[in-house]
């Protein structure tokens, strides 16, 4: 885990985007598609851990952007060339666009200022999606990823954003994916080769402090 000290430079307001990954409805909510997924980042602390993040975030003048997947009903422009895309056309809930199931979940709020980036293919909500031209007009530099799933999209957006140059933190108690033991596992042994590791109480403390000593 990064020290306050280590995180303080690159978790500059002016620079730093906080990401949400698929932390919508369908996926994370009461209605979710994936209710093992949905209980294990509601019961570990993870979708709280997320609010508290994108609350100071608001405070603390950090943008924050909010991916979202979702399907258009007639399946068009959607992948199938994966199990995993071909068993979520199957499911009971369906994240169409529109409806409830692609809304961002509680109980994390969305401000007026947040960016919401919806994306109706692959796995990542970075490569292919826009996200990278809007991250650079708002001069990011680090990109802090929380959400679902520890499984695919988390290490698929962080991986994208280091091969763009962003530095990329990403907070261990903020993500969250099935089995529950395979997260400290994903973070252990790949996500910390090539991001910063932190905790949800260890950025905020970064971010309540004066923006002088951030950028200090």
């Amino acid at each position: 885990m990064a020290s306050r000290d280590e995180l303080a430079e690159q978790l500059d307001p002016a620079t730093t985007v906080l990401l949400t990954v698929e932390c919508q409805e369908g996926v994370v909510g009461a209605g979710s598609a994936l209710p093992e997924l949905a209980a294990q980042a509601r019961s570990s602390g993870v979708l709280r851990n997320i609010a508290r993040l994108v609350g100071a975030a608001h405070e603390a003048d950090v943008q924050v952007m909010h991916a979202v997947a979702e399907r258009r009903p007639d399946g068009r422009g959607a992948n199938g060339n994966a199990r995993l895309f071909r068993s979520a056309a199957r499911l009971p809930v369906q994240q169409h666009c529109g409806s409830a199931a692609v809304r961002v979940a509680s109980p994390i709020t969305v401000a007026d200022e947040d960016i919401v980036v919806r994306r109706l293919h692959g796995l990542s909500p970075v490569a292919g999606t826009g996200v990278d031209p809007v991250l650079r007009n708002l001069g990011c530099r680090t990109l802090v990823v929380t959400g679902v799933s520890a499984n695919i999209a988390v290490p698929a957006a962080v991986f994208d954003a280091v091969n763009l140059g962003y530095t990329v933190v990403v907070v261990a108690d903020a993500i969250a994916g099935v089995p529950a033991e395979y997260t400290p596992a994903m973070i252990r042994n790949t996500l910390s080769l090539v991001a910063t590791i932190a905790t949800t109480d260890t950025v905020l403390c970064c971010w309540k402090r004066p923006r002088r000593a951030l950028r200090a």
